[in-house]
């Protein structure tokens, strides 16, 4: 089973905001400075990204690769799908993704009701969901 990898989208002030960086862009990477040391695993996972405090969607990891500055590109499949929500803290730069990766919705599924990540975070410690 791949590994995957979490990561925030920073700057985006709405889904319609990662949605257009991936339309701008025929084959989407991220430069981080480091490798994963773990990341023949993540070849075949996937970056799924965290927005307002909720893991949103994911996009299929295709490799790594150095570039000239030293830094590594993940470099990603060009679609972006979106998941059924899930809480999740804010941190710097990508992490694995611990646990059972969400589900993705379904063609046409509603996230209408889906409680906040924060709101729903809290819920959870509480375990009252």
């Amino acid at each position: 089973m791949p590994l995957h990898l979490t990561k925030i989208a920073f700057g985006a002030q709405s889904f319609g905001d990662i949605e257009s960086w991936y339309a701008q862009r025929r084959s989407p990477n991220l430069t981080t400075r480091y490798r994963p040391t773990r990341w023949e695993e993540c070849i075949g996972g996937s970056l799924y990204w965290i927005h307002q405090h909720s893991i949103v969607a994911r996009s299929e990891i295709l490799g790594f690769s150095e570039t000239a500055g030293g830094r590594w590109s993940i470099d990603l499949k060009p679609e972006l799908v979106r998941v059924y929500p899930r809480p999740k803290r804010a941190h710097q730069g990508w992490r694995y993704l611990k646990g059972e990766p969400p589900r993705d919705l379904a063609e046409g599924e509603d996230i209408g009701d889906v409680l906040p990540g924060k709101l729903a975070g809290k819920l959870e410690r509480l375990g009252l969901i």
